[in-house]
């Protein structure tokens, strides 16, 4: 693992070519993060640069995140786009079709009554509820992460059927099994991914599976921010370095198309 963002290099454009397949985290990488995770905005220019990226790659590029799939779709309003949600719990390919995990309603309802009541207790600690996951966000509350640390893996303990997820500011309850690596696995079997070599964008700890999976079959990975330790291969500063790298990535991918024709 690194020791510090300075011993990684930034990707060049050349990262990127007619055929990568493309993962992208969403807050922290794409979105810069709000204390309400509602609250998200897309930068100016994103949709038409990740627009042009999508179509470069003939489809070959998916948002991979812990939001639902659902959720994603208010943001970015592409449905037509690839998406891992919930961590892979549920997953839409790139013909539109939606698998998901299933998990038992009994026992997440259970959890669910659980969290809410941990919420109850410090105020300002958000509850997200994923349908599938439920996390406890305290990004506006950080003076809380200590306790939370603390009580979330005893929470865990009390359901085997999840595992706690820790994030920035946020301690996720996902049914167990699942994580972006294997979301991502998932997609490379599949056209329009399959037999490209994979390159993801992420900024957590939960993105570290996918960085181990993409560089173990040949690809890349890219952090977002100062994490450390991590397994990523380059970095990039914060969620506008993303937009400017995309960009020059759209850019290099469009006089690629020109010069083919």
């Amino acid at each position: 693992m690194t020791a510090s963002r300075d011993t990684l290099p930034r990707p060049v454009p050349g990262l990127i070519d007619a055929e990568t397949a493309l993962f992208l985290d969403a807050d922290g990488t794409l979105l810069a993060f709000a204390d309400d995770p509602e609250g998200v905005a897309l930068a100016d220019g994103l949709l038409d640069t990740l627009d042009a990226i999508h179509a470069a790659l003939g489809g070959a590029m998916a948002l991979v995140s812990g939001r639902a799939i659902s959720g994603l779709d208010q943001i970015f309003n592409r449905p037509r786009w690839a998406a891992a949600g919930q961590h892979g719990m549920e997953r839409r390919d790139a013909t539109g079709r939606v698998n998901t995990v299933p998990v038992d309603p009994a026992e997440l309802a259970r959890l669910r009554e659980t969290v809410h009541a941990v919420a109850t207790e410090m105020p300002g600690v958000r509850v997200e509820d994923k349908s599938w996951s439920v996390a406890l966000h305290c990004r506006e509350r950080p003076e809380y992460e200590p306790a939370l640390a603390r009580r979330a893996p005893m929470i865990a303990k009390r359901f085997p059927g999840f595992e706690l997820q820790p994030g920035s500011y946020v301690f996720e309850f996902k049914p167990r099994g699942m994580d972006k690596g294997v979301a991502v696995a998932s997609f490379l079997d599949e056209a329009p991914f399959h037999g490209r070599r994979p390159v993801y964008l992420g900024d957590d700890l939960t993105d570290e599976h996918a960085f181990i999976f993409v560089n173990a079959h040949g690809g890349a990975s890219v952090r977002i921010g100062a994490r450390t330790p991590s397994q990523a291969t380059f970095t990039l500063s914060s969620p506008a370095d993303v937009h400017a790298w995309l960009d020059s990535v759209k850019a290099r991918l469009s006089q690629g198309a020109t010069s083919a024709t």
